[in-house]
């Protein structure tokens, strides 16, 4: 017998759409749900709130980074306050 490839989330669509499209979708999808690290507490407990923007549920800090996977710790801009940075 031959060995059937498994889907995954796509297999919801059937025989529509064709196979690009779904095998595209289905990475998308295993992308953006597999556990991702928190660039604050480098925990792995980071949830997508929307589209852009993830939150970590151990921390509650909030970001933003790609749309589908967080890619590596965002910019934080650190200056003292008060002070010239000429100084």
């Amino acid at each position: 017998m031959a060995k059937v490839k498994k889907h995954g989330s796509v297999k919801r669509f059937g025989a529509r759409y064709g196979k690009t499209p779904k095998e595209k979708l289905g990475q998308i999808e295993k992308e953006q749900n597999k556990k991702h690290k928190c660039p604050y507490c480098h925990f792995n407990k980071v949830k997508k709130v929307s589209l852009g923007i993830w939150q970590c549920t151990k921390c509650g800090a909030k970001f933003t980074s790609k749309a589908y996977k967080v890619v590596k710790a965002p910019y934080l801009k650190t200056t003292e306050e008060g002070g010239n940075k000429n100084d």
